[in-house]
């Protein structure tokens, strides 16, 4: 199984019918896992601000077959044409997803300096948002100030759907973070979320990006740093 991120600027009429669109897995061929998203940036602030205009997808597929049919002519693609996507292996899964059974039939192991991607999905209690908020705003501050962060956005479908997605230049710096080397507002979020859980269930997946299309933040670094697929 192979996971694709897409992000793009539509402008906010596109991206209202993007949001009406349809792709459900069992109708697209490959296709095993699909949420369409709104974008908004990560941030310290409590409230998140959405990009009116910004969506994205977050996918997972049977292999690159299915991924370049999908991308060949589906309506769905067509709209996110303009915008960036990379592909991603996952290595390691932390918590469950019941839409993604097997994602990480067992955990790969991921050298220290090379990067690693992050994805973190939940679906939201309601009645843990403003404890939620305010976990993550101080989770998403560290992150944003951390020199080894390449790209980072934060992606929702109100009002269950939470998910982050970051590229780091290095698994162990990105280690480093969650642990709460230098500092814990990571690990604090962490240890609120497994006291009282914020989600109805969540999980982090990390996973080895192996190729960035597009115009990416930082894209001449993270072309350098990207390894080629493993065979």
């Amino acid at each position: 199984m192979i996971v694709s991120i897409h992000l793009a600027d539509i402008g906010p009429a596109r991206a209202l019918r993007f949001q009406r669109s349809r792709l459900r897995a069992g109708e697209v061929e490959g296709l095993r896992y699909a949420e369409l998203t709104t974008l908004a940036p990560l941030s310290p602030r409590l409230l998140p601000t959405p990009m009116p205009g910004r969506v994205g997808l977050i996918a997972a597929w049977d292999d690159e077959t299915a991924l370049e049919g999908f991308l060949a002519g589906h309506p769905v693609a067509e709209q996110l044409a303009s915008g960036r996507r990379v592909r991603l292996r996952p290595t390691r899964i932390f918590g469950a997803w019941p839409e993604l059974p097997g994602i990480v039939p067992r955990e790969q192991p991921m050298d220290d300096e090379e990067p690693v991607a992050v994805l973190t999905l939940g679906r939201l209690r309601l009645t843990q948002v403003i404890r939620f908020l305010r976990a993550s705003a101080a989770a998403e501050g560290l992150a944003i100030a951390n020199p080894a962060l390449i790209t980072s956005t934060g992606l929702a479908r109100p009002p269950r759907l939470v998910a982050t997605f970051s590229l780091w230049r290095s698994t162990a710096a990105m280690r480093g973070y969650v642990e709460g080397r230098d500092a814990p507002a990571h690990r604090a979020a962490v240890k609120a979320q497994t006291e009282r859980p914020f989600h109805h269930h969540s999980a982090f997946l990390r996973f080895r990006p192996y190729a960035a299309e597009g115009d990416w933040d930082n894209a001449s670094q993270l072309s350098e740093l990207l390894r080629k697929e493993p065979v």
